[in-house]
C-alpha cells in the first residue's frame, strides 16, 4: 500500500471505493482484536457505512490503498451482512479513543487521543503506536500529546478491559493452544478464576497445551476430585506426561480417583520411559478391523476431535480393536483411502510393509523413522504383533524442543531463541 503509518481518527468519514472506482460507502471505524499480553493488537478490518446507513465489515486484506482522501478495496465481493462486534474485538475509534491508560515508564495516568496502525511484513496491520495526553488537574493548561509504542502503556489489553466472564466468552472462540498462551500471561488470581470457570473437557484441552510449570501450578489449585476428572478428559499420553512430573504419592492418589477404564491406559504408558515410543505414543489411534470399508475409515478420520496427525492413517488389526489389539496387519494412509472406492475393504488397501516402532525405541530412532518414511504418525507394535498405540510427530517435537519452549514462545523477546533451539 506504500503507507507506513496511518492515524485512525483521520480515516473516519473517508470515502470507500471499489476496484472499478464505484463509491461503496464511508469509513466509520476500524476493528482490532484485543490480546491478553502487551503485544500490539492486529487490525482485522474496516467498518464501512453504506448509503443505506447499514454498517458492514470489510477485512483488512481487502484494502489495497489508504490515501489521504479515500480507501480503495481489492476485486471481489463484499459481504453485506451487518457488522456485529465479537467479545475479543475493540473499535479503535468508538472504544479506544478517549480510553484511560497508564504510561509504564512514568506511572502517569493518560487518555488516548489517537491510534496509529502500521503494516507488517506479513501484510497484517497492527496498532503500533498510541497518541496519548497525560491527565493533569491544572486549570487552563493542556499537556502536550505524546506518541508512544503500544507496549509503553497499560490499560487496553483484554484482561484490563474484560472481567472473568468476558474472558471466558472470548476463550470459547479461541484454539486451546492460544488459550493456554493467554492464560499463562494472566496474574495467578485471574488464572484460577478462569480455570474455575472452564468445564472439564475444555480445561483438559487447555492443559495439554500448557507448560509443565503451569500444569503443576494449576493442577495444585484444583481439588483432587476435579483434577482427576480433568486427567480423565485429557489424552492418555498427555495425562501420563503430567503425572510423571508429580511426586509418586500425588500421582498415585490421582490415578486412584480416576475411573479404572480411564486410568488403565495411563498406567500402561507410565511403565515406559518418557523418551521412548511407548512413553510418547497415544493408545487411542484410529483402529479398524480388516472387514471395515474404506467409507467407514474415511468417516472415522473426518471426526474433528481427532488431531490431524492421528487422522493421517488408520491402523488395521484383528479383534480386539482396543489397545493392545489383536494381531496388527498394517496401516492405511489417508491419501490411499481417498483414491479407493468407498465400498472396498480396508484390508485391500493396507500397507503391511511399513516398518513398526518398538515401544522401547528411543527418541533418536523415532526421529530417524519419521524422517526416513516422511510420516506424521507411526505404529507402535510389541514383539507379539499387538498394536499398542501410535506416535505422532507433534509428540516427538514436544520432546525435541527445550523443556521451557512453551514459556519462551509466549515471551516476545525469546521467540528467536526458540527458532534457533
Amino acid at each position: 500500500m506504500g503507507v507506513e503509518r496511518v492515524y485512525v481518527a483521520r480515516l473516519v468519514g473517508l470515502a470507500v471505493f471499489g476496484p472499478d472506482g464505484e463509491r461503496i460507502g464511508k469509513v466509520r471505524d476500524l476493528v482490532a482484536t484485543l490480546r491478553v499480553d502487551a503485544s500490539p493488537p492486529r487490525v482485522l478490518g474496516v467498518v464501512v457505512e453504506l448509503a443505506t446507513r447499514r454498517r458492514i465489515f470489510v477485512p483488512m486484506l481487502r484494502v489495497t490503498a489508504i490515501d489521504p482522501g479515500a480507501v480503495t478495496l481489492a476485486t471481489g465481493s463484499v459481504s453485506l451482512r451487518g457488522f456485529a462486534q465479537r467479545p475479543n474485538e475493540a473499535l479503535l475509534v468508538g472504544q479506544m479513543l478517549d480510553a484511560p491508560v497508564r504510561i509504564v515508564e512514568s506511572g502517569e495516568d493518560a487518555v488516548v487521543v489517537d491510534a496509529a496502525i502500521e503494516p507488517t511484513r506479513s501484510r497484517d496491520w497492527v496498532v503500533g503506536r498510541l497518541a496519548v495526553r497525560v491527565r493533569r488537574h491544572r486549570i487552563g493548561r493542556r499537556e502536550p500529546v505524546q506518541v508512544l509504542p503500544w507496549r509503553a502503556v497499560t490499560g487496553l489489553s483484554l484482561t484490563d478491559r474484560q472481567g472473568t466472564e468476558g474472558l471466558l466468552s472470548v476463550f470459547e472462540t479461541m484454539r486451546p493452544a492460544d488459550v493456554a498462551a493467554a492464560l499463562s500471561e494472566l496474574p495467578e488470581k485471574r488464572q484460577f478464576e478462569v480455570v474455575d470457570g472452564l468445564d472439564d473437557e475444555r480445561l483438559a484441552d487447555v492443559f495439554e497445551e500448557l507448560s509443565e510449570a503451569d500444569q503443576r501450578n494449576l493442577l495444585a489449585h484444583l481439588s483432587p476430585e476435579r483434577a482427576a476428572d480433568v486427567l480423565e478428559a485429557m489424552s492418555p499420553d498427555d495425562a501420563a506426561d503430567l503425572l510423571h512430573e508429580l511426586p509418586d504419592a500425588e500421582s498415585d492418589a490421582l490415578l486412584a480417583l480416576m475411573q479404572p477404564e480411564e486410568s488403565a491406559p495411563v498406567r500402561r504408558l507410565m511403565t515406559y520411559s518418557s523418551d521412548t515410543a511407548g512413553g510418547l505414543m497415544t493408545p487411542e489411534p484410529v483402529i479398524l478391523r480388516p472387514d471395515a470399508t474404506v467409507a467407514e475409515a474415511l468417516a472415522r478420520i473426518r471426526n474433528p476431535d481427532i488431531p490431524p496427525a492421528l487422522a493421517s492413517m488408520v491402523f488395521v488389526c484383528r479383534p480386539p480393536s482396543e489397545t493392545p489389539t489383536g494381531r496388527y496387519l498394517g496401516c492405511a494412509h489417508a491419501q490411499r483411502l481417498l483414491r479407493a472406492a468407498p465400498f472396498e475393504l480396508v484390508a485391500g488397501v493396507v500397507d503391511s510393509e511399513l516398518a513398526r516402532l518398538s515401544p522401547h525405541a528411543r527418541l533418536g530412532e523415532i526421529t530417524r523413522y519419521f524422517a526416513a518414511y516422511n510420516l506424521v504418525a507411526g505404529p507402535v507394535v510389541d514383539s507379539e504383533d499387538h498394536l499398542l498405540g501410535a506416535v505422532t510427530v507433534d509428540d516427538v517435537l514436544d520432546h525435541l524442543l527445550p523443556p521451557d519452549w512453551r514459556d519462551r514462545l509466549t515471551d516476545p523477546d525469546q521467540t528467536s531463541e526458540v527458532s534457533d533451539a
